[in-house]
């Protein structure tokens, strides 16, 4: 369900039933780009069919895709045929534009270039786990996650407020002290891959793949000055991933324990499908699992945090879960 993703606490929720959230979804739905539009943003299905509904429930989480498409034309193809539009200009009227009517020239380019560009499609699911208080948005790019989340509040009406999650050990400080101590927190195991770098002007990076970590060079390194910014961990035996200095979860992998003897009766749930309920029940099963631990990891939630959960033991049960 997702191979990144940032966490948002949910402060405050109004939650709408799910008929009207997927009537609100409908009203921003994703449409291809038209020849000369260069963007398109909009709600799809989350399984896939554009005749699917757009949010969908299984196991009590909610369930969103955004479908963003863009269409680009290639910078070298733009600047040979400015230059014949430049070209053309001056020997009509004997001056080379430019500043503004050379901007204007490049953007009519554009526009002329993009009905011949292909586009691209990226898809960002959302999962809202209410119970827990979270928003999972599956993009590591913090500015990504914050327009996907800005587009779902403006759905709301106001009845949703975010923030990005925060804990009280910054992650770079706790995966230094977990590697020169050579020590993982409890339940995780340190695995193979690493990225350190010199927080300064030069930005000198160390990255190690598929190597041990558990040597003087890496806690050298750290002495230097170098702090974590990546580092894979294994949760449980069952969830690997890699965290970063911005509290982002990448290439996160449910290991194959996760998946024996997991499933979901999809006849049960009244839907025919191909294994969607059962993934994203698994999937999201684990990760609601996996989130705490980390919180706790990391020295629990940020004090600001805490008090609006309303409890300093992690995420609390959310006062609008009934």
């Amino acid at each position: 369900m997702f191979k990144n993703a940032l966490v948002y606490r949910i402060e405050a929720f109004d939650p709408p039933s799910l008929a009207d959230l997927d009537q609100r979804l409908n009203q921003a739905r994703f449409v291809e780009c038209a020849a000369s539009q260069p963007e398109s943003v909009g709600w799809a299905a989350p399984r896939g069919d554009r005749h699917d509904a757009l949010a969908e429930s299984i196991a009590g989480q909610w369930v969103f895709r955004l479908c963003i498409e863009t269409k680009a034309v290639p910078g070298s193809v733009v600047k040979a045929q400015l230059q014949v539009q430049l070209d053309a200009t001056e020997k009509q009227t004997g001056r080379r534009p430019k500043g503004r009517t050379a901007r204007e020239l490049k953007e009519a380019v554009v526009h002329a270039l993009l009905p011949r560009a292909f586009p691209k499609r990226n898809d960002v699911m959302v999962w809202l786990d209410a119970r827990a208080g979270m928003l999972w948005v599956g993009t590591a790019n913090v500015k990504r996650a914050d327009a996907v989340v800005t587009r779902l509040i403006e759905l709301m009406g106001g009845g949703l407020k975010l923030e990005l999650l925060q804990t009280e050990l910054s992650p770079a400080s706790a995966m230094s002290a977990w590697l020169v101590d050579r020590e993982a927190p409890t339940g995780f195991s340190i695995d193979r891959d690493c990225e350190l770098k010199q927080p300064d002007s030069e930005k000198a990076t160390v990255r190690y793949a598929r190597h041990t970590l558990d040597i003087d060079e890496v806690a050298g390194h750290i002495g230097q000055g170098k702090l974590p910014t990546q580092l894979a961990l294994t949760w449980a035996g069952r969830v690997s991933f890699v965290l970063t200095e911005t509290l982002a979860l990448k290439k996160i992998e449910l290991l194959d324990g996760v998946l024996e003897g997991a499933g979901i009766d999809a006849a049960a749930s009244g839907k025919d499908d191909d294994g969607f309920d059962a993934d994203v029940a698994i999937a999201t099963g684990e990760l609601r699992q996996m989130l705490p631990a980390l919180i706790d990891a990391l020295g629990g939630l940020h004090q600001r945090q805490v008090v609006a959960a309303g409890n300093g033991t992690g995420p609390a049960t959310a006062p609008w879960d009934t």
